[in-house]
């Protein structure tokens, strides 16, 4: 096997995974994702066990829908294979099931990987990888890939043991456990949600058993779900919760079926939304709201923790209107994950961390950002719901919603982008603070972020580095007619002198 350059794959990290180019299709796209990589990076995985791991030498090994998961899949067991690991192959899987059959008692799985890339084009593929202490860090893609890029990786005299589980099932039978003891109906025990119509979109990605597996057991009519086939094309829409045409398609399919919910998952079932009857998303600010409703009900007062660009109206919701905390830190779902696990080592109680993507982990299921779970754990407080003549959305009712919200992703042509980014937004905070009506609102952990108190404002607005990509990114919510628009003109003004910021899309 021909050598890597340290430098050549560090490419292909994307914070605590790996992403890359797998297949030709996209133009100016380049293929780095090889199957000559992934069988080294299979390699170096097992590698990795055996100096951090406990030895039991055994690694599960599931994939999404995606056209190249088989040969990426292929080539990365063979890596382990021929590290003499043992390798159960679990075929379609999801991200969050490829960590939970790491910390089932009766499979002996030491580390769990899935390729993946999540809600990506259908050209990019990665990998997550999980032991029983949870998902890697930015760190551990590091040492992998220093391992990778050493020339002569150890090989064993004997191959690995190879066999297949369809864990997923495994997987879907804990839900389904999950919500019947959730509910305890006595009189509807087995089928808690017998007489709801609830749909599944599951955008031709993994997420296509829960309707099957887990709703129809619970006794919930599925009809009319769409796009349940795994189809690594997605040819009808991307796999995205925050997309807005995949929510629109949802969210007709609940109208034209009169189902009671629509569910959507995400490629790789890790992040979900939910269509209320009226064929209304709850998504975002108002999945974050609805679940802490519902973890505040359990926690009372306990903390929750957000990423940087939830609403002014989502803090009123959760710390006026629920009584408990609101804690707005920094983007990123491992973030905020990693934020509600200090508070707890602290002393502080923290049940739930959520990012405005859909990513939601919850302390009574190790953390873990897992769609269907969330789903489940809604899916219980609405069969209860039910039994009283209710709905979900009761719950949310009070959630002031803002009347204009909008994103820029303002392009930085610098080559250090990030240092200037940064550096943008150092000279910027000075400026910002001496506008008429404006005021830094504080704590705040990331970027700029300003109340906008003046009559055609009243809103807010938050200017931060883009995690990964070379840009800055741009929230603005405003509570009147015409306000995100004012906020955006006054900002344009500000911004226009830095030279390698593309603001073309905030003249528009």
């Amino acid at each position: 096997m021909s050598g890597f350059s340290y430098k050549q794959l560090k490419k292909l990290q994307n914070g605590s995974d790996i992403r890359g180019v797998a297949m030709e299709g996209v133009a100016g796209e380049k293929v780095n994702l090889t199957r000559e990589v992934a069988e080294r990076l299979g390699r170096s995985f097992a590698i990795w066990l055996r100096k951090n791991g406990t030895g039991s030498g055994k690694v599960a090994v599931g994939a999404d829908s995606r056209i190249s998961g088989a040969v990426l899949k292929a080539a990365f067991v063979s890596g382990l294979l021929g590290e003499g690991v043992d390798v159960v192959d679990c075929g379609l899987a999801s991200t969050p099931a490829m960590f939970m059959i790491t910390i089932h008692p009766d499979h002996g799985v030491e580390g769990g990987v899935m390729l993946t890339a999540s809600h990506l084009p259908f050209n990019r593929n990665g990998m997550k990888f999980f032991t029983a202490k949870g998902g890697f860090y930015r760190n551990n893609i590091d040492e992998l890939l220093q391992i990778a890029a050493e020339k002569n990786v150890n090989r064993q005299q004997e191959s690995g043991h190879f066999e297949k589980l369809d864990f997923i099932s495994e997987y879907a039978s804990s839900l389904v456990d999950t919500i019947r003891k959730g509910v305890n109906d006595p009189d509807h025990f087995m089928t808690p949600l017998e007489g709801l119509k609830i749909i599944v979109d599951a955008g031709n990605g993994a997420g296509g058993f829960f309707a099957r597996q887990v709703l129809e057991p619970l006794g919930a009519d599925t009809s009319g779900s769409q796009f349940l086939l795994p189809d690594g094309r997605f040819p009808n829409h991307v796999p995205n919760p925050e997309d807005r045409e995949a929510m629109t398609s949802v969210c007709n399919a609940v109208l034209n079926e009169k189902a009671d919910l629509g569910i959507i998952f995400d490629t790789d079932v890790d992040r979900s939304a939910l269509v209320d009857p009226a064929g209304h998303a709850i998504n975002r600010n108002e999945l974050i709201a609805l679940v802490s409703a519902v973890v505040l009900e359990e926690h009372p007062g306990s903390v929750i923790v957000t990423d940087s660009i939830t609403s002014t109206g989502l803090k009123w919701f959760i710390e006026e209107h629920l009584k408990g905390k609101h804690h707005r830190f920094k983007r990123g779902y491992r973030n905020v994950i990693n934020e509600s696990m200090r508070l707890n080592s602290n002393g502080t109680e923290s049940w739930l961390a959520i990012e405005t993507s859909g990513h939601a982990a919850l302390k009574e299921n190790h953390f873990l950002d897992d769609g269907a779970y969330l789903v489940a754990k809604l899916l219980i407080r609405m069969a209860q719901l039910n039994r009283q003549g209710r709905s979900l959305g009761d719950l949310i009712e009070r959630l002031p919603r803002p009347l204009e919200s909008i994103e820029f992703r303002i392009k930085i042509g610098a080559t250090n982008f990030s240092a200037y980014g940064s550096s943008v937004l150092a000279l910027l905070g000075k400026r910002v603070e001496m506008q008429d009506g404006w005021f830094p609102e504080e704590p705040n952990y990331e970027g700029i972020r300003i109340k906008c108190r003046l009559k055609a404002e009243e809103g807010w607005f938050l200017l931060r580095n883009s995690l990964h990509n070379p840009e800055l990114v741009l929230n603005i919510e405003s509570s009147v007619q015409g306000g995100a628009d004012q906020i955006r003109i006054r900002l344009l003004k500000l911004l226009s002198p830095f030279d390698e910021l593309d603001i073309s899309e905030m003249q528009q």
